[in-house]
């Protein structure tokens, strides 16, 4: 059988004393992955990333799955990365990591015109940045959010007239600020999941009442969500401004000002992969992994 890991983060193991309030969400998509990858050859195996014995080169790929703790150590996640780039195949390409890692990658997919939500960067998340941001944005209400960072983690939503957090509330270096977009409470966010660029499924995120963040340790939940073939398009057009192979993707999408869908992020390291949403997700997943390996 060919082995494959799947990297995950002590933290989403349940009977860890730190674990996430997610830890299910683990739980839930390497049990809808494994059996299906066991069905065709593939021995879908999860691997603690930053465990002193892991070993890339005894597997014949290494996926990147469910490692929602990188942001806090970034180093060592990435040397570790770059050591199973050298010692066997790594999903998602190193490079396309690395270049996914940093929000500033949307500067990138504008350029090649995927559809963006308007944003200011800044060095950093200060008074005077997000002054200046409420200016340039014409918003009384914003977003900020870290560069380098996942899962609403040092997130903010700050109004105008807002005392700001305090600084471990905030990005700890630089950022990104967009306007708040009523849609996310009122529609919520859209995740059309690809898997070796072939359509799966799409989840639909709902905040928890009085929320905007969609994350299920703030309380938010997902549904189906069938796609007009409008959406579905326009989804499939921000993945094509991504070159090489891509195992999975994550395109998330929100709905504008404008009454469009625009591009959030596409996920390509760790995302969450909805499988409640996706009864077909093992299949699709499998088929795309023996393709590239």
């Amino acid at each position: 059988m060919t082995r494959i890991a799947f990297l995950t983060a002590s933290c989403m193991l349940r009977d860890h004393p730190d674990a996430r309030k997610d830890y299910w969400e683990y739980e839930l998509e390497i049990a809808a992955l494994q059996p299906a990858c066991a069905a065709i050859g593939l021995s879908l195996e999860p691997v603690i990333w930053d465990a002193a014995d892991f070993d890339p080169s005894v597997f014949d790929a290494v996926v990147i799955g469910t490692c929602w703790d990188y942001m806090e150590k970034p180093e060592a996640f990435m040397a570790m990365l770059e050591r199973c780039s050298r010692e066997t195949r790594l999903l998602n390409p190193l490079e396309t990591v690395r270049w996914n890692s940093r929000k500033t990658y949307l500067k990138d997919l504008a350029a090649r015109g995927a559809p963006m939500i308007p944003t200011v960067w800044a060095d950093a998340a200060n008074a005077d940045t997000i002054k200046a941001a409420f200016d340039t944005l014409e918003a009384d209400d914003v977003v900020v959010k870290p560069v380098l960072g996942a899962g609403a983690w040092r997130q903010a939503r700050l109004r105008r007239d807002d005392a700001l957090p305090t600084a471990d509330k905030l990005p700890p270096s630089d950022c990104m600020i967009q306007p708040f977009l009523p849609a996310v409470a009122e529609e919520g966010e859209y995740a059309f999941l690809f898997f070796n660029r072939d359509f799966s499924h799409c989840a639909r995120k709902i905040p928890a009442k009085g929320d905007y963040r969609v994350q299920s340790e703030y309380g938010g939940y997902e549904e189906v969500h069938t796609p007009s073939a409008d959406e579905l398009a326009l989804a499939r057009s921000v993945l094509d401004c991504i070159e090489g192979d891509v195992l999975y993707a994550r395109v998330d999408m929100l709905r504008g000002l404008d009454g469009k869908l625009a591009l959030i992020e596409i996920e390509l390291i760790e995302p969450y992969l909805y499988p409640e949403q996706g009864p077909q997700i093992g299949e699709v997943f499998a088929r795309g992994l023996k393709a590239l390996v």
